[in-house]
């Protein structure tokens, strides 16, 4: 019996160890964020790799890392063909290689280090246009996501860490409305989660498309954001895991609309529910969970602001009114932000 007593003892021990620690979600009435001039550039591609360093890829070809929190820059600038200068919105990285893709016609893609790239891809036609690029988590798959050249969405993906990619044809894609596409408004409208991806669209139809085979094989799914103008849609998505994701963007011509605008679903994209109809935040360009407080720190950001919430995305409060297009982060405290011609840190307490 007492044996006995003594083993349960040592399981409830065990048990009680393997127990997580939930996070507790904190509340923020206001943030402090160091701004960045970077003159001449508009930035809406960042890698956030650490409290100390970012990468980001610029407007103007450039492509621009610091080292130590934004005290010193050095920027390599890109050309094509000796006079086309590459106007850089995706940037992604794995293990070995950071790449760098640019919107409008010729599009260009490079894959490279800080000091060195190559183009590895290109695409011409009148109507090309990229909007996203990602890397799933093993490194060898990655996507990049534009808009329709035919009709349906323009998709590359790669499988052998970016050294080469591959349009897929329109017999393996979702049929898109006349007028739908994607916004390169932050390099989020894709988001992964193991070797699952979702994309969001907007303009005439706000739908979100999803693989769960690296990008092979594809359904879509309707949602409630508002839609069936130009400017309205899904800008931005983020994925806390395979069931739990929020979409949010809005009317860019009308950024302080705030009625269907945002929404979470919790079956993996399938059906998407409007959370906050008709109160703050407005517009925002890009929105993100926060690492490691489990989904329900949400921070999203646009030109209208910085908007936090501490339950998924159910309420909101508007936490700095500093313009930026993207935010990125390091960990649950510190994030990378960017926006025109600047780029910012913020810290949480």
């Amino acid at each position: 019996m007492k044996r006995l007593s003594v083993l349960f003892f040592i399981s409830i021990i065990i048990i009680s160890c393997k127990t997580e620690k939930k996070h507790t979600p904190r509340t923020i009435n206001a943030v402090n964020i160091t701004e960045f001039k970077r003159d001449s550039t508009s930035i809406r591609a960042i890698l956030a790799i650490s409290s100390n360093k970012l990468i980001y890829a610029g407007s103007k070809g450039d492509i621009t890392t610091t080292e130590d929190s934004g005290k010193t820059w050095k920027t390599q600038q890109l050309r094509y063909n000796d006079s086309i200068i590459p106007h850089f919105r995706s940037i992604a990285k794995n293990d070995e290689h950071i790449f760098v893709l640019s919107v409008a016609n010729p599009a260009l893609l490079y894959k490279g280090t800080q000091n060195e790239y190559q183009l590895v891809y290109t695409e011409e036609h009148e109507k090309v246009f990229y909007d996203c690029m990602k890397f799933f988590p093993d490194g060898k798959h990655g996507i990049a996501v534009g808009d329709p050249t035919e009709d349906c969405p323009s998709v590359i993906l790669t499988s052998n860490g970016g050294n080469t990619w591959k349009k897929l044809p329109c017999s393996q894609l979702p049929i898109f409305e006349e007028g739908e596409a994607f916004f390169a408004a932050s390099n989020t409208n894709i988001a992964i989660v193991n070797n699952t991806v979702w994309i969001g669209s907007g303009g005439t139809k706000a739908r979100i498309l999803k693989s769960t085979d690296f990008g092979n094989t594809w359904e879509i799914f309707d949602t409630p954001i508002v839609q069936g103008d130009g400017p309205q849609g899904i800008y931005s998505i983020d994925f806390y895991d395979e069931n739990h994701g929020i979409a949010i963007g809005g009317n860019y011509s009308k950024p302080e609309d705030n009625s269907a605008n945002k929404a979470i679903t919790t079956d993996g994209g399938q059906t998407w529910e409007l959370v906050a109809n008709n109160e703050n935040p407005n517009y925002k360009s890009c929105v993100q969970y926060i690492p490691n407080t489990d989904g329900k720190e949400v921070i999203a950001v646009g030109k209208t602001g910085v908007s936090f919430s501490n339950d998924g995305g159910y309420t909101w409060k508007e936490v700095s009114k500093d313009s930026y297009y993207a935010i990125q982060f390091v960990d649950n405290n510190i994030a990378w932000l960017s926006g025109p011609e600047k780029i910012g840190k913020l810290i949480l307490n």
